[in-house]
């Protein structure tokens, strides 16, 4: 399953729900209501029990993803930009427009510790479940890695240009980066960059799949959706079909399949492979 954010102008102005899709199918499951304003983030936990999201009414707000009851609803001070489960699903952490990352134990959720403060706003927020470290990006341009444990970040990633995106493999070992042209690659156990690919194109969205072998990126300008090689940075596939900003991408855990988000409001899914039998693209009997 995955749950999907639409911050466009035209939906989550109006309407800020939240929609919950099966992911081999993208079939409709369920759409969270209870936010007052655009919802720019959506994440669900490591047993797709619950969902988190966060939204334009300075809140994040956590909910049962079977039944769509809201569970928890977090306040902050200002919008918050992005939210995601962490600490094994017993904490929600957060990044806001007030540039504070806030933890919150999901049961206290009145009592949030502010865990390291950016100096711009906080534009998203991640959890590794690999390493349980969680990764902010902010306007800053720095990515910062947190241990739960400490009051400060352990280490700071600096990047030298606006960054339009991070993003973790779902095994939460590979993080990647779009900044500017570049698109830059650490394995999660050391911070190590793995690589720092240079492109002829603005990047709006870079993610690796869990298997090392594929980049997919979106152009910032173009709207148009590459797939690369992950080892020589060679141009695979080119899609067309998205007609606004892309702003999110990612694979699924088997490599398969990925997404990608836009300002046109759509979310599309690709195949790794085309041609394959996988979900939507099931091979008819004859």
């Amino acid at each position: 399953m995955f749950v999907l954010a639409k911050p466009d102008r035209q939906s989550a102005r109006e309407y800020g729900k939240p929609i919950l899709r099966d992911g081999p199918t993208g079939d409709w499951l369920g759409t969270f209501l209870g936010h007052k304003g655009a919802v720019w983030s959506a994440m669900l936990n490591t047993d797709t029990s619950r969902a988190v999201t966060a939204s334009a009414d300075y809140t994040a707000k956590v909910w049962n993803a079977f039944t769509g009851q809201e569970l928890v609803s977090l306040p902050h001070n200002h919008i918050v930009k992005s939210a995601d489960f962490a600490d094994n699903d017993a904490a929600v952490i957060t990044g806001s427009q007030d540039k504070l990352v806030r933890l919150f134990d999901i049961t206290r959720p009145d009592q949030p510790s502010t865990v390291v403060a950016h100096s711009a706003p906080v534009r998203s927020v991640k959890w590794s479940r690999h390493k349980n470290v969680v990764v902010s990006a902010g306007d800053d341009k720095r990515i910062n890695i947190l241990d739960l444990r400490a009051p400060t970040a352990v280490k700071t990633l600096e990047i030298g240009d606006n960054i339009s995106n991070i993003s973790l493999t779902s095994d939460g070992r590979i993080l990647s980066c779009a900044s500017s042209k570049r698109i830059i690659v650490w394995d999660v156990d050391a911070f190590k960059v793995v690589k720092d690919i240079a492109m002829d194109y603005e990047v709006s969205v870079a993610a690796v799949n869990p298997q090392r072998t594929r980049i997919v990126t979106g152009g910032k300008s173009d709207l148009l959706i590459r797939s690369c090689e992950f080892e020589s940075g060679k141009e695979l596939e080119v899609h067309k079909g998205h007609h606004g900003p892309v702003h999110d991408a990612c694979f699924s855990p088997d490599g398969e399949v990925y997404a990608t988000g836009s300002e046109d409001g759509t979310v599309r899914l690709w195949q790794s492979n085309p041609g394959s039998a996988y979900g939507l693209w099931q091979l008819r009997k004859i």
